[in-house]
Formats: C-alpha cells, sequence, structure tokens
C-alpha cells in the first residue's frame, strides 16, 4: 500500500484562512506573551511560526489547539472558536505536543489503537507504524523509546484520525537524517491531499524547505510574514567565506565600501552583506591576503531564513 494511498485525505482547501487570529492577547500574571498579535494562516497548506525562545508562538497555538485561554482577541480555527466549539472542532484537527501526549506505558501499535477509536474513519494502525519506521518496536513502551522514536509516534498519533488541520510541535526534533526526511516526505504529503499544517519549529532550513507560508514572531507580536521566498529574495545580496574564527571583521568592514556590513556567526563562518559584484569580491581577498588569511568555500547569493530571522529577531540568547 503507497503512503498516498494510505493518508487519501483528498480535501479541498477552502478559501478562507484555516487560522485566523485577530489581536490575541495572552498573560501569565503580569506577564504579556501575546501582544495584540494578529495573523491569517491559509488553507491546504503548510505555514512555519517561528521566533526565538519566549516570542509568545507556543502560547498562540495553544489558544489555537483550544488548551489556553486567551485575555483578549479572537482566535478561529476551521471557522470554529477552539474555546467554545471544542466538540466540534477536536474530529476535525490532530496535535502533535512536544511534550506529554502519549501514555508512558502505552506500546506504538498500542497508542495508536486507542486514539483510532475515537475517529470515525481513521487510518490504518499497521501501514502507518510501517510508513514511520515504529512497526520494529513491538512490546517497547512509550518511555523506554528513544527521543526520536517518541518523536515519530507523537506525530503518528497526530494524524491517525484523516484531520483536516494538524499542529505539529517541533516535529523533527531528535530525528537522524533518514528519519527527519520521512517526517518531511510526510508533512509534504499532507499538503497534496489539501491538509493544512500549522509547524513550530526552530530549524531554518525545514522552515526553508516545508512552509508555503512563515510567520515570524517576537515579542509577542508578527515582525513578518510571507513565502520563505518572499523573505529571503526582498533582502540584499550576500558573500560567504570560511576563515579562522574571530577575524577582525570591523577592519575588514572599513576596507569595503560604505554601507557594507560583516558578520561572522558561527564561529568561522563569515557573512558580507552589501552590494556583490567582483570589486567587493577583490576588496575582500585582497584584505585576506593582507591580512594572511586563508579564505575558503567563497560564495554569494540572497541571504537565507535564517540570517532574516535573526536580523529581525536579534543574535542575543533568550532564556
Amino acid at each position: 500500500m503507497s503512503w498516498h494511498v494510505l493518508l487519501d485525505f483528498r480535501l479541498v482547501p477552502s478559501p478562507e484562512p484555516a487560522v485566523l487570529i485577530e489581536a490575541l492577547v495572552v498573560r501569565y500574571g503580569s506577564k504579556v506573551a501575546v501582544d495584540g498579535l494578529s495573523l491569517a494562516l491559509p488553507s491546504g497548506a503548510v505555514s512555519a511560526v517561528l521566533g526565538p525562545n519566549g516570542a509568545g508562538k507556543t502560547s498562540t497555538v495553544e489558544c489555537c489547539e483550544g488548551y489556553r485561554k486567551a485575555a483578549a482577541g479572537r482566535v478561529r480555527v476551521l471557522g470554529l472558536d477552539p474555546g467554545t466549539d471544542g466538540a466540534a472542532l477536536r474530529p476535525q484537527v490532530g496535535v502533535m505536543l512536544q511534550e506529554g501526549g502519549v501514555a508512558p506505558a502505552s506500546t506504538a501499535a498500542g497508542a495508536l489503537r486507542a486514539m483510532a477509536s475515537f475517529y470515525r474513519d481513521p487510518l490504518p494502525v499497521a501501514p502507518l507504524l510501517e510508513r514511520l519506521g515504529l512497526s520494529g518496536l513491538g512490546r517497547t513502551p512509550f518511555r523506554r523509546m528513544s527521543g526520536g522514536e517518541k518523536q515519530r509516534v507523537k506525530l503518528a498519533v497526530a494524524v491517525i484520525g484523516r484531520p483536516a488541520l494538524v499542529f505539529l510541535d517541533e516535529p523533527t526534533a531528535g530525528l537522524d537524517p533518514q528519519a527527519r526526511h520521512a517526517v518531511w516526505d510526510l508533512v509534504r504529503q499532507l499538503r497534496e491531499d489539501g491538509v493544512t499544517v500549522v509547524l513550530t519549529t526552530h530549524l531554518m532550513d525545514e522552515a526553508e524547505r516545508l512552509a508555503d507560508v512563515v510567520a515570524i514572531v517576537d515579542e509577542g507580536r508578527l515582525v513578518v510574514s510571507g513565502s520563505p521566498q518572499q523573505l529571503t529574495s526582498d533582502s540584499a545580496q550576500s558573500l560567504r567565506f570560511q576563515a579562522p574564527p574571530r577575524l577582525d571583521t570591523e577592519s575588514l568592514a572599513t576596507a569595503l565600501p560604505t554601507g557594507t556590513r560583516v558578520v561572522e556567526g558561527p564561529a568561522g563562518s563569515y557573512r558580507v552583506d552589501g552590494d556583490i559584484g567582483p570589486a567587493l569580491l577583490a576588496a575582500v581577498t585582497a584584505w585576506c591576503a593582507a591580512h594572511d588569511v586563508m579564505a575558503t568555500s567563497l560564495s554569494s547569493g540572497s541571504r537565507s531564513l535564517e540570517d532574516v530571522f535573526l536580523e529581525l529577531t536579534g543574535r542575543e540568547l533568550r532564556p
């Protein structure tokens, strides 16, 4: 049985947003976690909600899932209020939590059978286990599974009921490359079948590969939203190279045309932003030669989604 036949959602995306958030406010005591956030996520697409720690993205998604009550504002998921229309909404929504969601003593098959019993037309358990590489776990209880195995079980639990919309919280955390690509394939297949996917992740390459829409949230507010191509194509070109860590980037910047910026991060990886052309490339290599620096892996192009994210939210560490 193919994975496409296994899913077979064949949903028709709605012209209305699958998730509509208007002036949302969430407070924890005197702390404002979400501060008037408004956002519309399209039906039948993969939307990635990004933000640094403490940005308010988890609180926002929890309001959409019906797990948290807002202090103010309006949330609609598939046209329904998660707070008052939970009975009508729950059969249509799958949720993959970052923590919990599966009984510690449950096996993978047991957890899926238990969850499938709540739905009218669930996915078949055995093929779903096989597709996510979980068939070999046998009697292994959830508490004894590896981190990656737990992630895949929680993902299977989220989609077993054939949801019209699924929330995935860090779905590939702790996965090896093979398992990660298997999850990506599943997300793409969900989208092809018309399922709306709302993804929260700290992996910028994951968002860039999977998402039709990226929303960056910081300090409880929406900073920017758009497709990965829109967010990166409007940014300036950059030149990248590798060299020994902790070069004097201020000295390099003074040797380059006015308005050019030099950034190191991570250590030993350098990005030069500005009017990229032969003259700038020559100036960079001349500075390196004059300072006995061997620069390697020189490349030019638009900034990545990670570059845009760091520019908009800052580079300082968050608690």
